[in-house]
């Protein structure tokens, strides 16, 4: 079997879906193209590129790594089902997506309690590095998984996942400018929670 690597764990494909190197200068939305007439080597590389960075968006918004695994699988299920609504007129594959992997850790909010530790850490988290002790980098996260979903998103696409305001709003299917204005109003949100932390934990 393949493997597919999402932050330190590793996912096994079979081998018929390992990445063939003649597309992998497609567009997302040419293997959509191609993953729909049966080409398995364009699903393989569709999910190599995309899968990472959902799966650490679903973690950095559940906290659990067993969900963000199956949560991210599920995507690409739903994306290869008959019945799967992604129109390339609407919008772009990436941005189906991610507006999949949203609902679906909607709906999980909706019937089970969020975890409160995150376990490991991806190391590309800037602003969990950053922080002094193991304990403030977990406040941070489960401060993040608290806020609005409509303030959580730009949160960790811009600031964790270092997106540009275009890129996001892109994802999110919404103006730039609301992505300033969802951004700025989380951060307020996010440094009142990590005030508190801070008052009852000393980082020194």
């Amino acid at each position: 079997p393949g493997k597919v690597k999402l932050e330190n764990r590793e996912l096994f494909i079979p081998r018929m879906l390992m990445q063939d190197s003649s597309v992998s200068d497609l567009s997302d939305e040419e293997l959509y193209r191609r993953m729909r007439s049966g080409d398995q080597s364009a699903f393989s590389e569709l999910y190599q590129r995309r899968a990472p960075a959902l799966f650490r968006y679903v973690l950095y918004s559940d906290g659990n790594q067993a969900t963000a695994e199956e949560i991210t699988h599920e995507v690409f299920l739903q994306m290869m089902s008959p019945s799967q609504s992604f129109n390339p007129k609407l919008g772009t594959v990436e941005g189906y997506l991610y507006g999949v992997a949203r609902n679906l850790v909607r709906n999980r909010s909706r019937h089970t309690r969020r975890e409160t530790s995150l376990g490991e850490y991806s190391r590309a988290d800037r602003l969990a590095e950053n922080l002094m002790q193991e304990e403030a980098a977990q406040a941070l996260h489960a401060a993040v998984r608290e806020l609005p979903l409509r303030y959580r998103d730009p949160i960790v696409l811009c600031d964790l996942e270092e997106r540009s305001y275009e890129e996001t709003a892109r994802l999110l299917q919404v103006p730039i400018g609301t992505v300033r204005s969802r951004l700025s109003r989380g951060r307020a949100l996010l440094a009142a929670k990590m005030k508190r932390f801070a008052q009852v934990t000393p980082w020194n």
